[in-house]
């Protein structure tokens, strides 16, 4: 029997993988591990101790954490008791954390470690409410998780009836999680996820990924991310092993380490993948050097499905040999198959890793689409390398006209948590969900993705930019790791840029270019300066006139989420860095 609500999967991990490692995390440099029989018995007695606590159906429980097997404990716990799930990001400032504590109205937050306990228990006791403050690592003088367990295993009968009579009570259009998201104006949107949402769109995720048991998934993008939870339940669905990766900067180490079959990743990820493969190609020498780049050059061009013909296949053969099968022993020899979303990726991005054995499944969707609309499949008639895939089964999707990607389906969301008008306006009169986005089908079923909407921008002459697309084919140069378009209004678009500074380094050891020890004598650097204009010169060949890209401004910051130019799932926080860099988008238009 199919699940229809999120804690259904527990009923089948008891009755299928009751014995398998359901989720693993490292815990004093060794992978701690739990069954499937150890989730669904803690989940449970989370439930009766949440239950025992007092909160009741519809409560909210806020959690600020990173990925970690107890989140899974927590999430079906409060899910059985028919409470609220609210996981939030461990990148906010305290006033973001404290506006979402209020508009949730939470009833309990639960947070990882002392970090987290120092900076946000002061956030929470100046609350109107009174709120339950749990941590899951032990501190002293701080309410732990396992507390709730144990009463848990203390609950008699008449809680354990309770919580049965709460969950047979559960239906799919019950609200199952508050996911905050930013909006245009700062201020963060509650999008409500039902069992129906979440459930439906995990089942169509779990056909297109077919993992089996006995493989193992590394869980990198964060579970308080739609697409992390997605990955997260359709991969339990599955019967493989969830192992949690320790950081952004162990991802190689942990692949190699579980030997993994497979990952989620944002593009951002890929790309660091990507350019670390690539560096380490030119720190080679004569002969493999050449047939490095010779198999990089042949991966660019690669078509799945015998589209290049057999020649090309038989030389694909001997690269695969020679040079990518050393890629995938450096991401533990196991890895097939990636699962991609959150912004747009690049298409060479995606042909080079496809020829080197890692299919990359690119998708779309929104957090308010739960996530995915369309995804590429593994097999030929639904698979167009560059597009973000076709639709999931129980979704219908159609282009408006002006271009906006409209969608209907099991997977939109119940609405904005607190804000009938904003839920209003997400909809047409005829109930599609007006996402935000461009785009174009191909072949009347394959998604195409230009930009969003409210990025596309028109110069003085009239004509448009869309700047995703623009900043893709700056990042795919060597010399620059991120890119930021901007111009409207102006007579030519011009960007912001940072240098890829670690190919920098070794690119001015080669062509004998001195003191360039740090980023910022980097970008003042006027043979750097050059060379970067050079390469801009050589991209706005392939534009047309009005995207070229004009006066480009080199900066030596490092882009990330604490930083504020990225957002937590490294997407590009366009409005932050045209404050940061205001003064310097000025002095581009000045005469």
């Amino acid at each position: 029997m199919l699940p229809s609500r999120t804690f259904d999967l527990l009923d089948r991990f008891r009755n299928q993988f009751s014995d398998n490692c359901a989720f693993a995390a490292k815990r004093n440099g060794e992978w701690l591990t739990y069954t499937g029989a150890e989730y669904n018995e803690i989940s449970h007695q989370l439930c009766y101790g949440l239950i025992s606590l007092g909160l009741k159906k519809g409560d909210k429980i806020i959690t600020i954490t990173n990925n970690r097997p107890e989140w899974n404990f927590m999430d079906m716990g409060m899910s059985m008791a028919g409470l609220v799930h609210v996981p939030v990001y461990t990148s906010l400032t305290d006033d973001e954390y404290s506006y979402i504590f209020n508009h949730s109205d939470a009833k309990m937050i639960m947070v990882s470690d002392k970090k987290f306990s120092d900076r946000l228990k002061p956030v929470c006791d100046k609350l109107k409410n009174e709120v339950h403050f749990y941590s899951f690592d032990k501190i002293d003088n701080i309410k732990n998780w396992l507390d709730i367990v144990n009463i848990g295993k203390e609950a008699g009968e008449e809680i354990r009836t309770e919580a049965e009579k709460v969950k047979s009570q559960i239906t799919t259009e019950d609200l199952a999680s508050i996911i905050y998201t930013s909006g245009t104006t700062g201020v963060a949107k509650g999008v409500m996820l039902s069992h129906k949402n979440l459930v439906q769109n995990f089942l169509a995720a779990s056909e297109v990924f077919n993992l089996k048991t006995g493989d193992r998934f590394l869980s990198i993008l964060p579970l308080c991310h739609v697409g992390g939870r997605l990955g997260n339940y359709q991969t339990q669905y599955s019967g493989a092993s969830i192992y949690y990766a320790e950081n952004m900067g162990t991802i190689a180490i942990n692949l190699k380490e579980i030997k993994a079959t497979g990952f989620d990743a944002v593009p951002r990820v890929l790309e660091k993948i990507y350019d670390n493969v690539l560096a380490k190609g030119r720190a080679l020498k004569g002969f493999k050097k050449k047939m490095f780049f010779w198999a990089v050059k042949l991966g660019l061009k690669y078509q799945p499905f015998g589209i290049n013909g057999a020649w090309y296949y038989f030389k694909l053969g001997i690269a695969d040999k020679m040079i990518f099968s050393k890629w995938r022993e450096a991401l533990g020899g196991q890895a097939r198959i990636v699962g991609c979303g959150g912004a747009s990726l690049q298409p060479r991005l995606e042909r080079i890793f496809w020829a080197s054995g890692l299919k990359i499944l690119n998708m779309y969707g929104l957090t308010e689409t739960s996530p995915i609309i369309t995804i590429n499949r593994q097999h030929k008639d639904l698979c167009m390398l560059g597009s973000v895939g076709a639709l999931i089964d129980g979704v219908e999707l159609k282009i408006a006209e002006d271009g906006e990607i409209l969608c209907r389906g099991h997977n939109v969301m119940m609405g904005y948590y607190k804000d009938d008008e904003l839920s209003r306006e997400a909809f047409d009169s005829e109930g599609w969900f007006k996402t935000g986005d461009v785009g174009r089908l191909e072949q009347d079923k394959f998604l195409m993705v230009t930009d969003r909407k409210k990025e596309i921008f028109k110069l003085s002459s009239g004509k448009f930019i869309a700047p995703q697309i623009l900043e893709n084919k700056l990042k795919e140069s060597v010399f620059i790791d991120q890119a930021m378009v901007f111009g409207e209004h102006q007579k030519f678009a011009s960007a912001i840029l940072v240098p890829d500074f670690a190919y920098l380094k070794n690119y001015s050891k080669e062509h004998g270019i001195a003191d360039n020890n740090d980023g910022e004598s980097m970008v003042k650097n006027m043979d750097i300066v050059k060379a970067i204009s050079d390469e801009v010169k050589r991209i706005n060949r392939s534009l047309a006139e009005h995207e070229r890209i004009m006066k480009p401004q080199l900066v030596h910051d490092i882009w990330s989420p604490t930083t504020g130019e990225l957002s937590a799932s490294l997407k590009l926080k366009r409005k932050s860095v045209e404050e940061k860099y205001r003064q310097r988008i000025e002095s581009v238009y000045q005469k």
